[in-house]
């Protein structure tokens, strides 16, 4: 486990350099070559970087230990610093529409050579950088797999759009392309912003559905009833439960069996492995002093 933990830092700090690399190197040329589309594209690679940083995040955090006073530990900074991630892109859009704008109106020369050239390294860069991320199998490291993908498609439109405009003259191209890969960081930037505010009002994580496990919790031999049932999310790829499970009478009943059952079920098909159980008899469920 800790060697693959590794493995998965080494390849995100892998891809985190040279995303971070082309991201200022595409800023730069956008100035330089007045491509609207470059500087879209260098927004949108913050969200690639927002993504492999927040991946390292988690690793560091998940290390730490926890203490008398933070007894899940800090893991959920990295939701605050998602959400802080998702506001700050979703500014960055607005300032590139706004521009994007201005140019339609009055479409501006590119200098379309250095424009291609410094995409052309771009997308060369994002492929590399998809070659570190889709070995691991971490949720994580997917994620961020799946964004690095989107920027690579992304400068695969700069290009295009820099191909339109060498044969047609239609610098007003530019802008729309800069429009399309605004609307692509919006996309990201308002799930990443709608994921962490699920988390931090403790929704139920979008892979559980709350009928099917509670179906799932009556099947468990012994068990009779389930009340007081919540699952939330404690950061990324950590889940938590906790139920009152009413079973039939202890004497015939094994509550360590139905524990155990009940624990399994849950890891394996939903992944929640951080779990708070009580257990009641019928007579005491229906006292009413259950909580």
């Amino acid at each position: 486990m800790k060697e693959e933990r590794r493995k998965d830092r080494n390849r995100l700090l892998g891809a985190l350099a040279l995303t971070g690399t082309i991201a200022v190197a595409e800023a730069v040329g956008g100035f330089m070559t007045g491509s609207l589309a470059l500087l879209s594209d260098a927004g949108h690679m913050l969200t690639d970087i927002s993504a492999l940083g927040l991946g390292l995040l988690a690793l560091w955090f998940s290390s730490k230990p926890a203490d008398i006073k933070k007894t899940y530990g800090y893991y959920r900074l990295e939701i605050l610093s998602a959400l802080l991630n998702g506001v700050l892109l979703l500014g960055i859009t607005v300032a590139i529409l706004l521009e994007a704008w201005e140019r339609m109106n009055s479409p501006a020369p590119v200098r379309l050579g250095p424009m291609a050239v410094v995409a052309t390294v771009g997308l060369i860069a994002n492929l590399v950088a998809l070659g570190f991320l889709h070995r691991s199998h971490s949720m994580n490291v997917r994620g961020a797999f799946l964004h690095v993908l989107g920027d690579t498609l992304s400068s695969v439109g700069v290009l295009v759009g820099a191909g339109i405009m060498w044969f047609t003259g239609w610098y007003v191209v530019d802008a729309l392309i800069s429009a399309l890969i605004s609307v692509v960081i919006v996309v990201g930037a308002v799930q990443l912003v709608r994921d962490a505010v699920d988390v931090l009002l403790e929704a139920v994580p979008a892979h559980v559905d709350m009928a099917v496990l509670k179906e799932l919790l009556l099947k468990v031999r012994g068990v009779r009833d389930v009340h007081d049932l919540h699952v939330w999310t404690i950061s990324s790829g950590m889940y938590a439960l906790s139920a009152h499970l009413v079973v039939e009478d202890p004497m015939v009943s094994n509550n360590d069996e139905i524990l155990t059952a009940v624990k399994h079920e849950l890891y394996d098909r939903f992944g929640i492995d951080h779990t708070t159980i009580q257990i009641e008899s019928e007579t005491y469920a229906h006292l009413g002093e259950v909580h």
